[in-house]
């Protein structure tokens, strides 16, 4: 009897026909990395439930920068931690708080070699933890909250950031943060808008990364995890907006919306590998219970698989400084 004629295997027989055909691929310029500072930290501190990933100081901050360009890296996500907190989050918009410090000082450091990309939200800045500003009942007041996100976006611009990223899921956020960039004159400055940021259980240790104190949840904002047409249409509000880029949030457990935006729309889309994604990995291997140098590449081939065409990753420097090219 004779063997079958379609042999699919053919193409997988040695690593060089593996790489030949393969279909997609993570390479350092689709990767952006997400970096904490902490407003007075005299030395790094490590963030117990996310190993591996630390509070920076402003020092620690500029040189992992250089790195990263260094690397080859599309870019780095910058998040503030302020020593105080308070309800309307003013630290956000204080002229020399921790975020715009460390904006302008990665600046200095990379030039253009790397793109500065900022956090635009008052979850960090808040003592109640929410997205935003509260109203007497309190709810989140979103039109109060998108009046502070188009200040801090100016605030970014000024200090140097290429791209700036409302991610707290408010109605207009992108549409009031454009016009004030243009406004202010800063049409060059890319707009990423978290679009479809859903309630999520994997944001937990992104919560000590940057000291949330978060009472209640964020459900009445963050997208309800059961539903894609609601996310597409906010992806598409946000493109009509002025967004240059739209983002899916968390990654893994959201695929098929990464999938269903990259189809929906024009402009490119990224997606975060969440602090919970990374957690799990990182505890797992810990254990011994998965390899984990081949859980990183597959988690980030994955998400560029479904539509990505950039990754916020915690493994983004790593993945780029000793496992792309294996």
């Amino acid at each position: 009897m004779s063997g079958p004629v379609v042999r699919p295997r053919r193409l997988r027989r040695t690593p060089v026909m593996r790489a030949m055909v393969a279909e997609h691929q993570v390479e350092p310029r689709q990767l952006v990395l997400p970096l904490f500072v902490a407003e007075g930290a005299t030395a790094p501190r490590p963030i117990s439930s996310m190993p591996g990933v630390v509070q920076h100081t402003m020092d620690t901050l500029r040189a992992t920068a250089a790195q990263s360009a260094e690397a080859g890296l599309a870019g780095v996500m910058l998040f503030g931690v302020p020593q105080t907190q308070d309800a309307t989050g003013s630290g956000a918009l204080a002229e020399d708080g921790v975020l715009n410090r460390a904006i302008e000082a990665v600046r200095a450091e990379v030039g253009e070699s790397l793109l500065v990309m900022s956090d635009v939200c008052l979850d960090e800045f808040t003592d109640h933890g929410h997205c935003g500003l509260l109203a007497a009942d309190g709810s989140v007041d979103n039109d109060r909250t998108v009046e502070v996100y188009a200040r801090m976006a100016v605030m970014h611009a000024e200090r140097g950031a290429h791209v700036v990223a409302p991610s707290g899921m408010m109605d207009g956020q992108v549409a009031a943060v454009r016009e004030a960039l243009d406004a202010g004159g800063h049409t060059d400055t890319v707009v990423m808008a978290y679009a479809a940021k859903y309630a999520s259980a994997f944001y937990g240790p992104f919560r000590e990364a940057v000291g949330s104190s978060l009472v209640g949840d964020r459900k009445t904002y963050q997208q309800d995890p059961a539903n894609v047409r609601e996310a597409l249409r906010e992806v598409r509000l946000d493109v009509e907006q002025g967004a240059d880029l739209v983002m899916v949030k968390p990654a893994l457990g959201y695929l098929d919306v990464l999938a269903r935006t990259a189809a929906e729309v024009d402009v490119p889309v990224a997606a975060y590998n969440v602090s919970g994604e990374y957690a799990m990995v990182e505890a797992a291997a810990e254990r011994g219970w998965i390899d984990r140098d081949r859980a990183i590449a597959e988690t980030l081939l994955s998400i560029r698989r479904a539509g990505a065409d950039v990754v916020l990753s915690y493994w983004a420097l790593e993945y780029a400084q000793r496992l792309w090219r294996r």
